[in-house]
């Protein structure tokens, strides 16, 4: 084995490690959950270097360096505000999801019009639109950390791999028997994971293009879904107001949650998987974690988006602008910057076409 590279993880803090074995590019993960600002630096890179073999006495220094990097960051208060940043108007048709890369500095849209668009968050440039799907593109996501490619589904049951950098599609995954409305990329941007109205979730192997297992047991449609920060575990929500908790490597379902009184909206883990976080159409909404873990956002049919303290549960701020229910939001990995959509209508002449609004939100230093 040689290794190639660092990448380092602030949320959860952890090493990646980039090597290469029998000619392929390979990735594992040092986790380090318990690290804080006063751990000994010294005593841990010990027992790491006891641990993983890839870890050599001249790449010691390059570790120590990186330890502390995420120290820094885990000392860092977290009492900064949001305000206005932009606004967009992104699509003809309405938006249907946005998400982040990691740095933030671009996002995706996905929409009615069958596209995906790349945007630059600080120009608010349209960089690429992503073509090829036959109905609606409802689910997107980027495979961050890496950030090099994003993955659609679309309502006409395919799900797309596409390049960040040219916009060429890599593979299209076939399978589903109905529209793919959630997906995710697992942390080691090996596989993905796709929901669908079918009533399963499926994974797919990104180099191959092939589909590597099916996960059955819902009796309704699979509306969200997350990987843990391990990839070993997946979480699923669907409409039949329960949430299911797989085994990747087995496909099988460990846990059934059930508590909602509605049909299941938004599924995440917190970064240190500790903790679920669902959303429901029982009056409750759509939400997300920062990767920090420290604050929950929430969008909402009346208008807003609200931010929430984890630990004590009140709200520190409502985000207001929009003119129409918010159905899509997120954070960028730094949680500095929060990304908010809704749609609303535009009285035409003989006709009321639909415009998307997109809303960006940074943090006051």
């Amino acid at each position: 084995m040689k290794l190639k590279r660092f990448l380092l993880r602030y949320y959860p803090p952890g090493i990646i490690l980039e090597y290469e074995k029998g000619g392929a590019l390979k990735t594992k993960s040092i986790d380090l959950l318990d690290l804080s600002p006063e751990t000994d630096t010294e005593e841990l890179i010990s027992a790491i270097r006891k641990s993983e073999p890839l870890i050599t006495a001249s790449r010691v220094d390059q570790v120590k360096l990186l330890i502390v990097r995420l120290q820094e960051k885990l000392g860092q208060q977290d009492n900064r505000r949001f305000s206005l940043f932009k606004a967009l108007q992104a699509h003809i048709l309405p938006l249907t999801n946005v998400a982040f890369n990691k740095s933030g500095s671009s996002f995706i849209t996905g929409s009615y019009d069958r596209t995906c668009k790349i945007w630059d968050t600080a120009s608010g440039e349209e960089l690429h639109t992503l073509e090829g799907h036959r109905n609606v593109v409802y689910a997107i996501a980027f495979n961050n950390p890496y950030g090099d490619k994003i993955a659609t589904g679309s309502f006409d049951k395919t799900c797309r791999l596409w390049s960040v950098e040219t916009g060429k599609c890599f593979h299209t995954f076939r399978g589903h028997t109905a529209e793919i409305v959630c997906l995710a990329f697992n942390p080691q941007s090996t596989l993905v994971a796709t929901g669908s109205m079918d009533t399963t979730a499926k994974l797919w192997d990104i180099q191959t293009g092939e589909e590597v297992s099916t996960l059955t047991g819902h009796s309704a449609e699979i509306i969200s879904l997350s990987f843990n920060t391990v990839g070993d575990q997946l979480v699923t929500g669907s409409f039949d107001h329960t949430v299911s908790l797989w085994d990747v490597p087995s496909g099988r379902r460990v846990h059934t949650l059930i508590g909602h009184r509605g049909e299941i909206s938004s599924v995440q883990f917190n970064w240190d998987c500790s903790l679920i976080i669902t959303g429901s159409m029982d009056k409750s909404c759509r939400i997300c974690f920062n990767a920090q873990g420290s604050r929950v956002l929430t969008a909402s049919a009346d208008k807003t988006a609200r931010l929430w303290d984890v630990q004590s549960g009140v709200c520190l701020q409502v985000l207001e602008g929009h003119t129409d229910e918010i159905f899509s939001s997120a954070f960028n990995y730094e949680g500095d910057t929060i990304i908010t959509g809704n749609m609303y209508l535009l009285s035409g002449l003989g006709s009321i076409p639909f415009q998307f609004s997109i809303k960006l939100a940074l943090r006051k230093m």
